[in-house]
């Protein structure tokens, strides 16, 4: 069916002009996933009963004319860190099973009153903490492009959900590229909000300072729509968006390193054509974000750990080893560093500000490596490492400065290419977006 692959803002478009149905819409969705081989491998959980009452709900809304946004009526999937009344959020771990909460998070009642219909609960990394998706104590969704890799993650069912055409959009998290890796690796359009943005209560955290919520799609009209239900807000306005004369600053600095061959490829061939579209593309390099680099694993891990230490500790033969480790390497870090860091990375901030002030956004390869084998990644513990921390190196940086992200396809499968931002100038970032999206093709 074409509605299973249409965007969200489309759907809506049609629910609008009395096209579609909404009830029709979500059953056809919820139909899509019973029926999908891999939907158990996507979503942790549905949400039939809320989904349909959700629908027509917007059904009678739209048949009054009384819609509530460009979006009701649309379904979403939701990452599985997101607490949802009366429906397990178990975050991918072991030891949040059984977790039931009594009350939404305050993104997922804002949505719903703008008319988002609740799918289900996608499967994710184990409390978000890998940005590979590999999750043995759940479930490893698959990747769109390779039957044999990992999708990316965490927000990897979300992402998975989306590419295989059992949502029209998702709702995901990310603390160092959990939105954006997914997204790239499945060919998707992915949104990280400045930390602050939008509302992180009744989200389970991981590093609460870094913790963001952001939407993975298939246009950036559907991320602006999905980002305004989320606060409820009006979207920002994307007609006449250009790049002529639009500046960007391609950063050298640790970005381009050891990029592998199809990253590489996408990445330059896409500022082939933003440049053919009029943006003014310039190279250079930025210190302080090597900088900022070198203070990561006490701030990410230090935090994550003093977070759950105590759930951890309490059944650490629940998790899968290598989340597990990787969360107890932050058990060494002191509150004197951790203050330390925090502060220097502040300045590190300032000085990232003032040397990028005169440009529209920042341009990376979102991920520098393709999507790694998940059977390898599960017997080679070397490998493992590597690939995680290549895989978030890139989007760790838009985290570590604090920035709103969004990464687009660039025609490679499995290769995007990030625009960073200016701290809560998302909309600026989503009209830039969306004049690189129709240049990208």
């Amino acid at each position: 069916m074409d509605w299973l692959w249409m965007t969200a803002a489309e759907l809506g478009r049609r629910i609008d002009a009395g096209k579609i149905h909404p009830v029709e819409l979500t059953e056809a969705f919820l139909d899509a996933a019973a029926d999908h081989p891999e939907n158990d491998r996507i979503y942790a959980r549905m949400t039939p009963e809320r989904a349909r009452n959700e629908a027509m709900a917007a059904a009678e809304r739209a048949k009054l004319g009384l819609r509530r946004g460009p979006l009701d009526g649309v379904p979403v999937s939701w990452k599985d860190l997101f607490d949802t009344a009366g429906t397990a959020t178990e975050a991918g771990s072991a030891l949040l099973r059984g977790r039931v909460p009594d009350q939404d998070a305050e993104v997922v009642e804002t949505a719903t009153l703008h008319g988002l219909v609740c799918l289900g609960k996608t499967h994710m990394s184990e409390l978000a903490f890998s940005g590979l998706g590999l999750n043995p104590v759940t479930a490893t969704p698959p990747c769109v492009n390779d039957p044999v890799a990992v999708p990316g993650g965490s927000s990897s069912g979300a992402a998975a959900s989306v590419a295989f055409g059992l949502a029209p959009a998702a709702i995901g998290s990310d603390t160092g590229g959990s939105v954006r890796i997914p997204s790239a690796w499945n060919d998707l359009v992915g949104l990280k909000t400045t930390s602050g943005r939008l509302s992180l209560k009744g989200v389970v955290p991981l590093a609460a300072r870094f913790d963001t919520v952001g939407p993975l799609a298939r246009s950036t009209e559907d991320c602006a729509l999905l980002m305004a239900a989320l606060e409820g807000a009006r979207a920002p306005d994307l007609r006449g968006a250009s790049l002529t004369d639009a500046r960007f600053l391609v950063l050298e600095t640790v970005a381009l390193d050891d990029l592998r061959e199809a990253p590489a490829r996408g990445f330059e061939e896409a500022l082939d054509r933003l440049g053919r579209a009029g943006a003014r593309i310039e190279r250079g390099s930025a210190p302080e974000v090597s900088e900022a680099m070198a203070l990561a694993g006490p701030l990410f891990t230090g935090e994550a750990y003093a977070t759950w230490a105590e759930v951890i500790e309490a059944a650490p033969h629940l998790m899968f080893p290598r989340i597990l480790e990787r969360f107890r390497s932050g058990s060494s870090v002191s509150a004197a560093d951790f203050i330390g860091c925090w502060q220097r990375l502040e300045e590190l901030r300032a000085v990232w500000s003032l040397r990028t002030a005169a440009y529209d956004a920042v341009l990376v390869p979102t991920s520098p490596i393709l999507p790694p084998v998940a059977n390898r990644l599960m017997t080679d513990e070397d490998y493992y490492v590597t690939e995680n921390l290549l895989a978030l190196r890139n989007t760790r940086i838009g985290n570590l400065m604090g920035l709103p992200v969004l990464t687009l396809p660039t025609g490679q499968p499995s290769c995007g290419i990030s625009l960073m931002g200016r701290p809560f100038r998302e909309e600026h970032l989503l009209r830039l977006g969306a004049a690189a999206e129709r240049a990208l093709g």
